[in-house]
């Protein structure tokens, strides 16, 4: 019986508050709260059986923080607003002696830059309080890093080969819109590509390295190399390998929209004067373009996200293939979310399940693939998201 304060009402705290829900024994209290009390009131206001409550609260004032930490007197704060956030509540977290969890790592809000170092930085400060930190406990980052912890444990002497494939197989039927929130997402499929080569980082442009992939049920699809967050740690902790990369597919509707949006200015994040205020574009578009929680209900297709690997196990060559697909409308008919909401929710759900039964629980910052794999997994599919491994296959790579 655990009290538990999540942060942030989008689409992915939907899908973690819904799933929460179904395991009162173990979440048996839980707050959900924003800046927008209203959004948390109706999230809460379709389950029964817990009691949730609501709050609102502005994520970026570590005093606000730490006044609802004291008032709910929660066993973990779940993080799922904005990566800007993570830090104020990490410092709330510290404040309060309470442990904490995200799903995405920080980045400043004045520069598209995504680096763990900032949140590693608080490692001393969280083992000297007694507290833990979990990183990225989202799909990517998250279950591509636990498939990799699991690979490495189970599949393989020495991993060489790390390769992440997302690809949206799926159709929304609107001419643009995002999975998740506008301003990060255009944030992250804009910037440099880099992957991970005999031990230092590759910068390419964006979308310059490309190629067309095979995925499971979906069938080819276009894959683009960007940069992704779960590639810094699992070169850390991974140390034999010697090439990570990520790849995402887009549609070519999709990039000549983002075409567009970034040859008109609207991708900038730093602000603009229009009629005497102060305006971020980024922000302006976002607020034109789709709710991505409204998306689901026309949703067709599947999304199919998994890690790709080869490494020496017994001396030998093995090639493996680990990964998750997962239906856009199956997850609208549970939780009214689409797939990219619920693929986040459900894992960042268990990941808290994991913490408050004591078996992701230690002093100090990790991510998530720096912990036992075997117990989310064994979950993980009992909680809406199967996978599937498949050995010695052509990996395309």
């Amino acid at each position: 019986m655990s009290r538990v304060l999540v942060i942030g009402a989008g689409g992915v705290g939907s899908v973690v508050i819904q799933k929460m829900a179904q395991h009162p024994d173990i979440f048996s209290d839980i707050m959900l709260a924003s800046r927008t009390e209203s959004k948390c009131i109706a999230i809460a206001s379709k389950i029964k059986g817990v009691n949730i409550s609501t709050a609102s609260v502005d994520a970026d004032n570590v005093k606000e923080v730490v006044k609802l930490i004291n008032e709910f007197n929660p066993e973990l704060v779940v993080n799922v607003a904005l990566p800007y956030q993570d830090l104020p509540i990490m410092d709330a977290c510290l404040e309060t002696k309470v442990s904490y969890m995200d799903t995405a790592n920080y980045e400043p809000i004045d520069e598209a830059k995504y680096e763990y170092s900032w949140q590693w930085a608080y490692k001393k400060r969280f083992e000297d309080a007694g507290i833990t930190a979990i990183l990225g406990c989202g799909f990517d980052p998250g279950v591509t890093s636990i498939f990799t912890a699991y690979a490495a444990k189970h599949h393989f002497d020495e991993i060489h080969y790390l390769d992440i494939v997302d690809c949206n197989g799926g159709d929304h039927g609107k001419a643009f819109a995002t999975n998740f929130n506008p301003e990060i997402n255009i944030r992250e499929i804009t910037q440099e590509g880099k992957y991970w080569e005999d031990g230092k980082w590759v910068t390419t442009q964006p979308h310059e390295i490309h190629k067309p992939l095979n995925y499971p049920n979906i069938g080819e699809k276009e894959s683009y190399l960007i940069y992704h967050e779960e590639l810094e740690s699992l070169v850390k902790n991974y140390p034999t390998i010697k090439r990570a990369r990520f790849w995402m597919t887009f549609g070519q509707e999709y990039l000549t929209h983002l075409r567009v949006i970034q040859n008109i200015g609207m991708a900038n994040i730093e602000p603009i004067n229009y009629e005497g205020k102060e305006i971020v574009p980024i922000q302006f578009l976002k607020a034109v373009l789709p709710d991505p929680g409204e998306l689901g209900e026309n949703y067709s297709g599947e999304t199919s996200i998994g890690c790709r690997i080869r490494g020496i196990k017994d001396g030998k060559d093995k090639t493996y293939y680990i990964y998750n697909n997962c239906s856009h409308q199956q997850a609208y008919n549970e939780t009214g979310m689409q797939g990219v909401s619920y693929t986040t929710g459900v894992p960042c759900m268990l990941g808290a399940m994991m913490f408050l039964q004591g078996k992701w629980k230690k002093p100090g910052v990790y991510n998530v693939e720096e912990f036992d794999p075997d117990p989310f997994l064994a979950l993980l599919g009992k909680n809406g998201l199967s996978w599937i491994e498949e050995t010695n296959i052509d990996i395309e790579f």
